[in-house]
């Protein structure tokens, strides 16, 4: 974990070596692209190998996960769903991998980084303002007008709605890389405080049997968080362009 929000760029694990100019590679370039690689094995080997054979485990894997997000799309717009399932699966897929790696030891976690959530929710947001403007034109900002709404108070209400439009952009990736950053950073407090009492003599090691038996139940759970995330990310991610397209 860094010390800092900027150690992750600043302190590069390998400098490349390109006259006049530093650029290197760093923790969030590497673990974010191992995440990347693993998305497109996770898609590409069933095609690619004998695993593709129809009842094997990676294909029951990869056919359960595209019936979840194709579910909670389907939930949100409808059967209109099909042409958004490709970025709806990039995005659920790269989060759960990311969340999964973050929970190796001496690993990096990616969706810990507020560049990185902030960066997602930034562009999914301009993205779907995009989306609503050239569906619907001028009409698309009576998205911020509530029906029924007395004139007098539209401009107030106006302007509400709006910042609460505007705060989707950074709502929805701080509330990734929160819970995520919460979670590592008990699971570093409790393994750094369990190794001492424990490696401090034969009793302590007895007492420090329950505290270790609470820590793997919260690592557990640390895991189930990090599908969870990515499930909440999705589903969010799915409300947002039905109400591009709706307008609701």
């Amino acid at each position: 974990m860094s010390i800092t929000p900027l150690e992750q760029f600043s302190n590069p694990l390998l400098l490349l070596p390109i006259p006049m100019i530093s650029i290197g590679i760093t923790k969030l370039t590497l673990y974010g692209t191992l995440a990347l690689v693993i998305v497109f094995g996770f898609y590409l080997l069933p095609i690619t190998s004998s695993v593709a054979f129809v009842g094997s485990r990676w294909t029951i894997a990869t056919e359960s996960l595209y019936s979840s997000v194709s579910s909670i799309l389907k939930d949100q717009l409808g059967e209109s769903h099909s042409e958004y399932l490709p970025s709806a699966m990039g995005i659920f897929t790269f989060i759960l991998f990311a969340n999964l790696i973050s929970n190796v030891p001496y690993s990096f976690s990616v969706t810990s980084s507020a560049v990185v959530c902030l960066g997602l929710s930034v562009t999914i947001f301009l993205g779907v303002t995009i989306l609503g403007l050239s569906i619907h034109g001028i009409k698309w900002f009576s998205f911020f007008i509530p029906s029924n709404s007395p004139i007098a108070l539209v401009p107030t209400l106006a302007i509400i709605e709006l910042i609460s439009y505007v705060a989707r952009a950074f709502s929805l990736g701080v509330r990734l890389f929160a819970n995520i950053l919460a979670g590592h950073i008990l699971l570093a407090v409790l393994s750094s405080m369990i190794w001492g009492v424990m490696t401090s003599g034969l009793l302590y090691f007895v007492m420090g049997l329950m505290p270790f038996a609470i820590f793997t139940a919260l690592f557990g759970l640390e895991l189930a968080v990090g599908l969870i995330q990515a499930y909440v990310f999705t589903l969010l991610y799915s409300s947002y362009i039905n109400d591009a397209i709706n307008l609701h």
